[in-house]
């Protein structure tokens, strides 16, 4: 090797790196197409016109963030590449002799699980100390987080069981886990939830009467907030100092705070109301209407007559009118009577429709049979 001229080493290495392939991977983000990462990686244009020509369903270049690019290159030139739009699906394109282009679709397999638990310290450890996927555990308290604060209402000695599904493709998950049935029990007090597709509004959650578990109102109309200030008739003003009843509650929350319509309705107000500053009032079945009030901003695209959903962003936390610091002032109104939203007993969303009760009930039988059969293999069941 010594002998060897240093050029002829060069070639040698130059050769043996021109034959490796080489993988690149990209993960597609918000705004990005298919034209912008095929430059990137420098995909010649008329590889691309190709692809597109040959993409006539438009499946190929319709790229949503997070799908996954593989680009295999030996040496510079491109070999092939694999698009993955899902763990179920994705396009493997072959860039040589000519460009082709493979749909590969994935047969899924669903898997149902039983879980079980009581809890120690917090139902959150209780799940993955028993073997529950975290995103089944956030489901399971959004579904009963209408009726139980899983802060302040959870006892040591609580117990938990559900059935949920999880959905696999060639040994990985496709689809997080979707629950079927739920049960907690909380203080002594049961509460159950069943899975049930509803003709109109998709799945919805009843509990075995056929109610809906969704009530139509949330409890707070805001994320990430504590209550400042209750509901008092016989306040002491902190701006004007006398006595002034406080109708609704002050969730402290810094500014910007998204805001939520408590439930589903019309604006019925929009703007500015003397010491309230920036203020919606929403308009609900019922009689019910709710306010809104010292806000920083709007939804922009907001105005009197809007229908606005349950959960919708309607506007922002800030300060405006005669507030002592950032935060929201809710009011739930039943009629003419302002009500202390904490307190208020919240209507539940509509039933299982009288045109499906015979299917729910069915499928309500069928699941306690499946929750039969678990709980006679489950030593810890009660």
């Amino acid at each position: 090797l010594e002998n060897t001229p240093v050029t002829q080493i060069a070639d040698i290495s130059t050769q043996e790196l021109s034959n490796n392939k080489i993988k690149e991977l990209h993960v597609v983000k918000s705004g990005e197409n298919l034209s912008v990462i095929f430059e990137k990686y420098s995909v010649s244009l008329n590889t691309t016109y190709q692809i597109f020509r040959k993409d006539k369903s438009g499946e190929v270049k319709n790229i949503q963030p997070g799908n996954r690019l593989e680009f295999t290159f030996i040496g510079s030139e491109l070999q092939s590449i694999r698009i993955i739009k899902s763990p179920v699906l994705e396009f493997q394109i072959l860039a040589r002799p000519k460009i082709e282009i493979t749909k590969i679709e994935k047969t899924p397999e669903q898997i149902i699980s039983f879980k079980s638990g009581i809890i120690q310290s917090s139902f959150y450890l209780a799940g993955l100390k028993a073997d529950i996927p975290e995103s089944v555990i956030m489901d399971l308290a959004y579904i009963f987080g209408w009726d139980i604060d899983f802060v302040f209402d959870i006892r040591k000695g609580d117990t938990f069981k559900l059935i949920y599904e999880t959905v696999y493709a060639e040994g990985e998950i496709a689809k997080n886990g979707d629950i079927v049935f739920a049960e907690f029990i909380n203080q002594g007090k049961t509460y159950d939830a069943y899975r049930f597709i509803h003709p109109e509004n998709g799945k919805e959650y009843y509990d075995s009467d056929g109610n809906n578990i969704k009530k139509a109102f949330l409890r707070a109309p805001l994320d990430f907030a504590y209550i400042s200030s209750h509901f008092n008739p016989n306040r002491m003003h902190p701006i004007l100092h006398k006595i002034k009843a406080h109708n609704g509650v002050d969730y402290a929350a810094v500014r910007n705070t998204p805001i939520m319509a408590s439930g589903d309705g019309v604006i019925k107000f929009i703007g500015t109301k003397s010491g309230y500053g920036r203020t919606i009032q929403i308009k609900h079945g019922g009689g019910i209407s709710t306010l809104y009030a010292h806000m920083e901003s709007f939804n922009k695209k907001l105005k009197v007559g809007s229908k606005v959903s349950q959960g919708q962003t309607i506007g922002y936390v800030g300060d405006s009118g005669a507030a002592t610091g950032t935060h929201l002032h809710y009011e739930f109104k039943v009629g003419s009577k302002r009500t202390d939203p904490v307190r208020v007993k919240l209507p539940s969303a509509q039933p299982v429709p009288t045109e499906q009760k015979d299917d729910f009930f069915a499928l309500l039988a069928e699941n306690n049979k499946l929750l039969d059969r678990f709980n006679n293999l489950d030593p810890n069941a009660n």
